[in-house]
């Protein structure tokens, strides 16, 4: 049997045909172009591994450039971020370019323009130009200011550039067509006066380019042959070539923009101005915060680049939006942790177990499984006593025949360990049980091989000594909006969907061999799900993030 290959996307068809059209294999090229205004999400990652998958593919060389046009929002820390993820993903870039970079090339290109008289400075408010465009179904008026002579447009242009002129006094427009059915093409704006610090320029330039104009202009000077974007940028792909006509060199490869859908993700926001209010608003601790969709939170979350990468995968690229339920992302993490993760065994909701006919004083090394997925992971000792601590929740007094855990009088196994027998609890002055006694069958230890120890019992518990347990503070962290699609309710604002059960913090008991675990070391807590190592951990204390419960809460499940 042969292993079919996986069929093409509408993507790989517009190369492939382009391919037999003329362009030639070396000629390919592609980028990923994010605007350092914030950190990557998952919806960035999406079209990470589009197009840097499209660069392993074809062998191509796929750019890294960040499209800084905007200093007012533009920072350091989101390029520095970008690249950790970016790298952290397992993608390498052929060249970091910049866009700030152009932006000599860009000038004299606009100053080009206007000698043709295919661009004017205009003196107008942005309020005025926005209404001047007129709507879909009206056609625009021209600006007074749309006939200035070259020689003042060149005038005003300079000292626009040497920061002459006030900030939002002046604009440069593209001369196309007022009456245009795409509102894009109404004498767009190319560039506008900031007086702000850029990260990489500082304070030589005073006027920026904006992203209509920047774009196509970058993927010509890169020789980007295809420029993927999400389809709201569809109508720009009219501008996106009319300003390629402008600067295009017949003897050079001409780029092509092609637009794809986006996918989003339930029971969270990817906009970067909603997700930047989180962040200010306090509701999470920063832009890695483990409830944020970013990548960064993600993997402070415990996810892995394979986990990541597989989701992309598995949804694909389409024409139409839609919403990818969080579910399908958790269970990829599920599928690429069960494979990798080291099994250890702690106690969230801790109740004592005292096991009455065991020696008291005595310790016993037990051996466990640390990955049954895997046979090379090997095994670990885990210390056996008198005293443990198992959940609550795997306790009841009594009980129907459905509950396969511990209670009166019935028998269940504790891993690793022996069979147990309920036998009696104490309780506090309000009720609340303190201790269950039971007692074990020493002829019972796990993988003994005597008759004892193979009796088939229905429960397993998962324990772990109270003499050698170490407290761990663990995060539980959840879905951090109610509503799968927070932000599109018309009537309330996205933030009242907020999960107030989004992150509860507890202390928990871990066996003793979670003392050496490292920042970003990811287990299986038996029966509870994965969890994985936070940076806030010290020497003092480890602290644990709920990465994912072993099952989909979210979803009627039943044991």
């Amino acid at each position: 049997m042969t292993n079919e290959a996986a069929p093409l996307n509408f993507i790989e068809h517009i190369i492939e045909e382009d391919l037999t059209k003329g362009y030639k294999k070396e000629q390919l090229c592609f980028r990923f172009p994010p605007e350092p205004n914030g950190y990557l999400h998952i919806g960035h990652a999406s079209s990470i591994c589009l197009n840097f998958g499209l660069g392993e593919r074809y062998n191509a060389p796929v750019n890294l450039r960040f499209d800084d046009t905007n200093p007012a929002k533009e920072e350091q820390e989101f390029v520095d971020a970008i690249k950790k993820d970016i790298s952290w993903l397992g993608y390498e870039w052929a060249t970091e370019c910049y866009a700030s970079d152009y932006f000599p090339q860009l000038y004299e290109w606009a100053v080009k323009m206007v000698k043709e008289g295919k661009a004017y400075v205009d003196s107008q408010t942005s309020e005025t130009i926005a209404e001047q465009k007129g709507t879909p179904n009206t056609p625009g008026k021209p600006s007074p200011f749309r006939n200035r002579s070259v020689e003042e447009n060149l005038d005003l242009l300079e000292k626009m550039k040497n920061g002459e002129t006030k900030e939002g006094e002046h604009v440069l427009r593209a001369k196309i067509n007022m009456e245009s059915p795409n509102m894009l093409m109404r004498d767009p704006v190319m560039y506008r006066t900031i007086n702000k610090h850029h990260h990489r320029t500082g304070t030589d330039w005073k006027i920026f380019p904006m992203y209509d104009w920047t774009h196509g202009e970058s993927d010509y000077i890169e020789q980007v042959s295809h420029s993927f974007c999400t389809l709201e940028f569809l109508p720009h792909r009219e501008l996106y070539d009319w300003f390629l006509d402008q600067v295009y060199d017949s003897k050079r490869l001409r780029p092509k923009q092609r637009e794809f859908a986006r996918r989003n993700l339930s029971h969270t926001v990817v906009s970067k101005r909603k997700l930047a209010q989180l962040v200010s608003s306090g509701l999470v601790t920063g832009w890695d915060d483990p409830r944020m969709p970013t990548i960064s939170g993600l993997r402070r979350r415990g996810y892995t680049p394979d986990s990541i990468k597989n989701f992309a995968n598995s949804i694909g690229v389409g024409k139409r939006e839609n919403l990818i339920d969080v579910s399908h992302l958790e269970f990829n993490v599920r599928e690429d942790l069960n494979k990798i993760a080291p099994r250890i065994m702690v106690v969230l909701d801790p109740v004592k177990l005292i096991i009455d006919n065991y020696p008291e004083g005595k310790t016993e090394m037990l051996e466990a499984e640390n990955n049954q997925e895997d046979e090379s992971a090997g095994n670990r000792e885990v210390p056996f006593s008198k005293e443990l601590w198992i959940e609550r929740e795997d306790f009841l007094e009594e009980a129907n025949r459905k509950f396969f855990r511990l209670t009166l009088g019935k028998e269940v196994r504790l891993k690793n360990a022996y069979i147990i027998k309920g036998e009696s609890v104490v309780k506090d002055s309000e009720g609340n049980i303190t201790e269950i006694h039971c007692t074990y069958d020493p002829d019972s230890k796990s993988g003994s091989d005597s008759e004892a120890s193979l009796r088939k019992v229905k429960g397993t518990l998962h324990w772990v000594s109270a003499a050698h347990a170490i407290p761990v503070e663990v995060r539980l962290y959840d879905r951090l909006f109610t509503e799968a699609s927070p932000d599109t309710n018309k009537e309330k604002d996205f933030m009242e969907f907020i999960n107030p059960d989004s992150l509860q913090v507890i202390t928990g008991y871990a066996e003793p061999s979670v003392k050496d675990s490292k920042v970003e070391d990811k287990f299986q807590f038996q029966r509870l799900g994965y969890f994985v190592v936070d940076r806030d951990s010290t020497s003092e204390k480890i602290v644990f993030n709920r990465t994912v419960a072993l099952r989909d809460s979210w979803t009627k499940l039943t044991e």
